[in-house]
């Protein structure tokens, strides 16, 4: 299934309504990277966010996804 990368938080919202799959994560990183550019963050702002301590992830987790994060901040058009 091809998913359009949210742009807003209601589009993102309804992300969670889908079955997870490795598009469907794919683009929800490509959301959040977008959201957080239009808001004026720095990928160091957003991988700062994604390596805070939280309940969900251990921290290999963190640090897997702020990597995936990055590549995806790095490869991704500026919109």
């Amino acid at each position: 299934m091809n998913y359009s990368i949210p742009k807003t938080l209601p589009e993102m919202v309804e992300l969670l309504e889908q079955p997870v799959n490795e598009e469907l994560v794919a683009t929800a990183i490509a959301a959040v990277v977008g959201m957080a550019r239009h808001r004026g963050q720095t990928l160091a702002d957003l991988t700062a966010e994604v390596l805070k301590d939280d309940f969900i992830l251990d921290r290999t987790q963190r640090d897997w996804l702020s990597t995936v994060v990055a590549e995806a901040w790095d490869s991704l058009p500026d919109c």
